[in-house]
Formats: C-alpha cells, sequence, structure tokens
C-alpha cells in the first residue's frame, strides 16, 4: 500500500463528504444538536426529550436477545420479531407439536411458555461516561499492555455497577477507543413465549424473500418479562411475576402513509463505515466471499442431514435459518458495495480527509485543554493501524475456519467452554477472562442446558468434517500444531478422530455437563472425557492466539483514536455531526416512509397489501400462506385496521431509516412516539450498509402495527392480549 503522504498528494482536497441524506445511527445524547433537523423532518415531540434513553420513550426499547424489542403493556408484555424469538419458539418445539409451524396462542398467562435459558432482556437504566477512568489506566502503555489496562479498568467498573442484584454491566468503546461508557441494564432471565404467528406468516416468503421487496411477512413475536415475588429479576419460576415496565409504547391505530416521519430505537449490532479503506478493500475482496462459501457449506449439511432425521431438522431449524440469513446477507452486502463503488469511493474520501488533515495547522483541540496529536503523529498512527491490518491479513483464512469450528458446534464447543471456565476458576474473579467471570456462570449454565434441545452427534460430526476439510487446505503457516494432531492429516484421519471422540464422550447428557461446570477446575482438566480432554489438549494453542489476538486489538485501540479524532474535526469543517459506528449500544434513526427506484424503469411503492400474499402463495414452502389467513383476505373483513386510501389490509411498508443487524424487532414511532410497526430486514440493494449507506437505495424493511393487529382479531385470535395493549375490537 502506497505510504499516506504519497497518496494524499495526488488527491484534490476539493472532495467532498459523503452523500449523508437520511444516514444517522445517533446517541441519545447527540439528539438535541439534531432538533432542528428532527423538526424539519416532521418530528412533533420534543427532541430534548429524547436525550435521556432512561427515560420514556427510549426505555420502553430494550435488548431482546440478539436483536431489540419494545415493551407494549406494563405487565412485561414485549414485541420482537418472530426471527429474534426463533429460538425460543424453537426451545418449545418437537416433532410432534412444532410450534415453529403451528404457531402459539397463550390464553392466559399461566398458559405461557417458558423461553429458552440463555435468552434475555436488558433494560437500560444508566449511560454513563467513564472514559478519563479507563483511559487513565492505559496511559503509557502499549499492545498486549494497552489491551489489559483497558480491560481490568472495564472489569472494576463493571464490577461496582453489579454490586447491585439483578443488574448487567459493560462498558462500551466509542470510537474505536476514544471513548467509553459504563451501561447498567436490568438483566430479565425469565422471559416466557405468549404469542407466535405460524411460520408460514412469521417468515412467509423465507429464504427466497429474505432482504427483498416487496415483502409479506408476519415477522412479529410477543413474549413477556417476569421477576421473582420481590420485583429483582430471577430464573424462571411458575411463581414469578410479570415485570412492572417502567414505559410502554402505545400502538397507533392508524398507519403510514409515504413521505410521513418515522422514528426507529434499537440496539444496532456493529457498522463499519468509519474503517480505513484498507479494511474496505480485504471486505470486498476476500471476506465477504469466503464467508459466505463457507456457510453455504454448512447449510447444506444440515440441510442433507436434516432431510434423513426429522427430530435433527428441528433441533437445528434455529441454526439453519441463523446461517442462511448471514450468508444471503453477505452476498448481498458485496454486491451493495460493488453497485456502490463503495472501494474506491472510502478511498478518495480518506485521502481527501488526510490531505486536509496534512494542511490543517494546529490542531484546535490543543486549545480546549485536551490531549492533542500534531498532523504528523496523527499520519504517523495510521501508518501503524495500516502496517498491523496488513500483519492481521495473513491468518485469515485460519481465523475463519477456527472461529467457525468453535461457533458452530455443540459439544465441542461446550467442552472448550467448559476447560476455559476451569482454567479461569483458579484466578481472583477480577483476573478472570472476560466471559468467564462469576458474574458469567449463570449465563453458561444456561447455555449448556439449552444443548440438549440443539444437538445431534451425525449433524455435528458432519459439520465439523466440512470445517476440518476447510482447515487442512490451509496453507501449512496457518496450521496449528495441535489441531494437525488431534484430526489428522487427512479425511480418514479426521472422521476416524471425531466417531472416537464422539462415540467416548458423556458431554451429550445434560446432567454430566452440569456437573463439569460445578466440578473441581483441576478435576475437569484432568478427565479422561473424549471431549473434554481433547478441549484440554487444544486449550494452550487457542490461548496463545488468543493473547496474539490481544496485542494486535490492544494497539489498534491506542491508535485508532487518533484517526478518529481527525475524522471528527473534518466532519466539523464542513459543518456535518458525525456518529459513532454502532456497537450494540441504543441509537435512534429518523427519516421518512418511502419508497425507491432499485434500477432503470422500476419503481417500488413503499407498502404492500394482503394481496401480495394471495399472489405469492403456491401451497408449497416458503409460500404456503395457512388457511385461517387465506379464508380470512377471502372475507375483505378487515375493521379499523384497513387502509382507508388503499381500502384493504395492509402487511409491510418501507422508509429510508438507517439500521443494521440488532436492529431486527426495533420500534418503529410516528410524528406522535406511537408505534407503527416493527424492523425485520433490509431490502437486497442495501444490505451493504453496514460498511457504506447508499441513500439511493438505503430501505428497512417493517412489518405494520395494523397487519398484527388483524391477525390477532380475526385470524389468530388474541382479545385479552389486545386489550392489555390498549387495542379494541375491530369495528
Amino acid at each position: 500500500m502506497p505510504c499516506i503522504r504519497r497518496l494524499v498528494l495526488a488527491l484534490s482536497l476539493s472532495l467532498a463528504l459523503p452523500a449523508l441524506a437520511d444516514e444517522g445511527m445517533w446517541m441519545a445524547n447527540q439528539l438535541p444538536e439534531l432538533a432542528p433537523q428532527l423538526r424539519a423532518a416532521g418530528f412533533s415531540g420534543d427532541p430534548a426529550a429524547l436525550a435521556d434513553l432512561t427515560a420514556a420513550p427510549l426505555n420502553a426499547v430494550v435488548k431482546s436477545g440478539g436483536g431489540t424489542g419494545a415493551f407494549v403493556s406494563g405487565q412485561g408484555l414485549l414485541i420482537t420479531n418472530h426471527h429474534v424469538a426463533y429460538g425460543v419458539i424453537q426451545y418449545n418445539s418437537k416433532p410432534e407439536r412444532n410450534l415453529l409451524e403451528q404457531g402459539f396462542v397463550a390464553d392466559s398467562q399461566a398458559q405461557e411458555l417458558r423461553g429458552s435459558p440463555d435468552f434475555r432482556v436488558l433494560v437500560t437504566e444508566r449511560f454513563d461516561a467513564v472514559t478519563e477512568r479507563v483511559l487513565k489506566a492505559a496511559a503509557g502503555k502499549k499492545g498486549l499492555d494497552y489491551f489489559d489496562a483497558i480491560d481490568a479498568a472495564s472489569k472494576a467498573i463493571v464490577a461496582e455497577c453489579e454490586a447491585l442484584r439483578g443488574r448487567r454491566c459493560s462498558v462500551a468503546s466509542m470510537d474505536y477507543g476514544s471513548a467509553f461508557y459504563r451501561i447498567q441494564q436490568l438483566e430479565l432471565r425469565d422471559v416466557r413465549l405468549v404469542y407466535a404467528p405460524p411460520g408460514a406468516i412469521g417468515k412467509y416468503g423465507d429464504e427466497i424473500d429474505n432482504f427483498m421487496w416487496p415483502r409479506h411477512s408476519g415477522d412479529f413475536t410477543l413474549l413477556r418479562a417476569y421477576v421473582g415475588a420481590d420485583g429483582q429479576p430471577a430464573d424462571y419460576d411458575p411463581a414469578n411475576k410479570p415485570y412492572a415496565a417502567p414505559a410502554h409504547l402505545q400502538i397507533a391505530r392508524d398507519g403510514p402513509r409515504t413521505g410521513d416521519f418515522a422514528m426507529l430505537a434499537g440496539y444496532p449490532g456493529i457498522t463499519y463505515r468509519h474503517r480505513l479503506a484498507q479494511e474496505f478493500a480485504e471486505r470486498i475482496g476476500w471476506g465477504l466471499g469466503a464467508s459466505v462459501d463457507a456457510l453455504d457449506a454448512l447449510i447444506a449439511i444440515v440441510e442433507r442431514e436434516g432431510g434423513k432425521d426429522a427430530d435433527a431438522a428441528v433441533k437445528y431449524a434455529s441454526q439453519l435459518a441463523s446461517l442462511k440469513n448471514s450468508s444471503k446477507r453477505f452476498s448481498g452486502e458485496r454486491s451493495g458495495l460493488l453497485r456502490s463503488d463503495a472501494q474506491r469511493k472510502r478511498a478518495d474520501n480518506e485521502a481527501a480527509m488526510l490531505q486536509w488533515l496534512q494542511q490543517e495547522g494546529k490542531n484546535p483541540d490543543c486549545a480546549k485543554g485536551q490531549d492533542c496529536l500534531s498532523s504528523a503523529e496523527t499520519l504517523r498512527r495510521i501508518e501503524q493501524v495500516q502496517a498491523l491490518l496488513n500483519a492481521a491479513s495473513a491468518t485469515r483464512e485460519r481465523d475463519l475456519v477456527l472461529g467457525l469450528i468453535q461457533s458452530q458446534t455443540q459439544l465441542l464447543r461446550a467442552s472448550i467452554t467448559l476447560q476455559r471456565l476451569a482454567l479461569e476458576r483458579g484466578k481472583p474473579d477480577a483476573r478472570r477472562e472476560a466471559g468467564y467471570q462469576r458474574r458469567d456462570e449463570n449465563l453458561i449454565e444456561a447455555q449448556l442446558r439449552q444443548v440438549q434441545r440443539r444437538y445431534a452427534s451425525g449433524m455435528e460430526q458432519a459439520l465439523l468434517l466440512e470445517l476440518l476439510r476447510r482447515y487442512r487446505a490451509l496453507p501449512p503457516a496457518q496450521h496449528v500444531a495441535a489441531f494437525d494432531t488431534a484430526f489428522g492429516s487427512d479425511e480418514a484421519s479426521a472422521k476416524a478422530a471425531l466417531e472416537r471422540l464422539y462415540g467416548a464422550t458423556r458431554l451429550g447428557d445434560e446432567n454430566f455437563r452440569l456437573e463439569q461446570l460445578k466440578a473441581e477446575p483441576a478435576a475437569v482438566r484432568a478427565s479422561d472425557d473424549a471431549l473434554l480432554a481433547l478441549a484440554a489438549t487444544l486449550q494452550p494453542a487457542l490461548l496463545r492466539l488468543e493473547q496474539e489476538r490481544k496485542q494486535r486489538e490492544g494497539e489498534l485501540m491506542r491508535l485508532r483514536p487518533a484517526y478518529m479524532s481527525a475524522l471528527k474535526r473534518w466532519y466539523r469543517s464542513q459543518q456535518r455531526p458525525l456518529f459513532p459506528d454502532a456497537n450494540a449500544t441504543l441509537r435512534v434513526s429518523y427519516g421518512r416512509v418511502a419508497g425507491f427506484s432499485p434500477r432503470d424503469g422500476v419503481v417500488y411503492e413503499p407498502v404492500t397489501t394482503v394481496a401480495g400474499i394471495v399472489e405469492k402463495h403456491t401451497g408449497k414452502e416458503p409460500f404456503n400462506a395457512p388457511e385461517p389467513l387465506l379464508a380470512a383476505i377471502a372475507r375483505g373483513d378487515f375493521g379499523d385496521t384497513r387502509d382507508p386510501a388503499l381500502n384493504t389490509q395492509t402487511v409491510n411498508f418501507l422508509t429510508n431509516l438507517d439500521t443494521t443487524g440488532g436492529n431486527s424487532g426495533s420500534p418503529v414511532l410516528n410524528a406522535r412516539g406511537e408505534l407503527i410497526g416493527l424492523n425485520f430486514d433490509s431490502n437486497w440493494e442495501s444490505v451493504s450498509a453496514s460498511w457504506w449507506f447508499d441513500p439511493r437505495y438505503k430501505r428497512a424493511v417493517h412489518v405494520d402495527m395494523r397487519y398484527m393487529r388483524w391477525l390477532m382479531e380475526k385470524v389468530y385470535p388474541a382479545p385479552v392480549l389486545l386489550g392489555e395493549m390498549g387495542l379494541g375490537p375491530a369495528r
């Protein structure tokens, strides 16, 4: 890669900032400064009221499993996506009572079903800056020492915060190590299934329609959070009582119209829009294609093995859905980045910013008494970041495969987890690895419990055979001796090793797994169980790789803030605010209901109706609309959920809101702050928005709450739940 100084001299300073349009995943405390834009967009409330994410309406929005949700009653009733709650539904499904297919309606709280043990709802209670304390601990350090100092300071802050019973705390880094915030959340562990439409509604169109428009999916589910008799978070117990939510959203009776203001609050996962140009290049040139190739191979195996065994098909339904979603998203992301010419544009914008930096003169932040760097030092640090990224690329294939081996297995992952926990339990809690402290043991236990309903021996061995084949194909320099010894150098050796390991392990027994969780660390490390012994053998190599990663991440955390500081000053020089890349903390986006044109001669309207369900219906998955739904559509009895302009029942709608993974289940509000939709997807043309926002194509796909109301009134009735949400029957 050419030296920054040579590169920037070749480019003109006149290059403008990228077009932002409605781009923005804003932190709550940034919203007051956006008051003029919010009002101009149509928001009728007070923007200042949005600054506090621990007050209404934002405190009704919660982190729900791997996505977002929102309370819709004062009795702990919350709404999220069908696909976010899919694991909860799968946990309660068996071949003879498959709720994934049949759906579920609880007519009373007594009929609500226990959720999967590891499903959590997190309610944010505090969000406080702790930057000075964290960075003070790391002052003067580099690399692994820097990482460890940040880690130790964060753990101390978390421990103090979690002295309050029932809280789950974290320290979030903004702008890649520039700022840190302590987040205190109430951790609700008893979450039950209340209402789920049949899969043929909740995932209508499934992977064919995934990321596509027009959509006709009823992707919603209702859950309820419970607490102990004392009002504090508790594990599942039939005697628990519904959680008294601090605030809840009111569902609007009217619906969205083209051009209407819309606002979304949620917990987006990770975005990469402020990454360096070379990271864009690697993502497009290698990362996305390699990930799709690996995931598609695993998908084929799960479908093949599931076709032989109905029980295994049910157990792996949630994992299969996740694999398919990820594969299609990565494929769409690459197409979108190429369509937007994102690699070139990112390189041009970066070069323009760096040239501006060379001409900036004295850093204005120095006059404010802040720590500041000269332009020369900033450029030097950015070059160091580039060198670290280049070094990391040397093992990217290995890191992908080993990551999948650990994430896409059940028993092997359990054995690695148990051995690591045994190692960490011999240390003072503050020095344990994050994820293996005392605070984490409850969640680890929950994950070990649910293995029973998500594991089949033949399936796991088949998945590992494929991943080990990919491992063996790595260049010799990327091999890990412990893996070579454990699994051999060819297909026959790997197959024999897996048959021996899985034939001689007791980890498939829930009682045995839980016994190891409580056993003395020395006993776990010395266990003769085949998979536990394997994990003990692999552990030194995994720890070495982990230390190498931390060394690199520590340096990146130390060096990247120089780039981010320069980027923010460049934006300020253009009189534009800049939001931090998303990192699973609460963010707010605003925009409008809008269609789009994906290509010449094609224009998409922003609303779909039940007519599209009938048009797509084939009677076979994934377009097998249930008979009660088709009959209700034929009757045309839509009551007050009927759209007055379209004179029929709506299903889904589009906005230009800025969203990404993690925003699934995010509530969409109108100008009055009422719930009009539930986010569940993006269109194919904008899947790349995690890296690049293209205002021509970026749209978010939502379930119209009128469709949910109609289903619950006329198709799969739940009058008690509607009443609880303040919604009377259709007139």
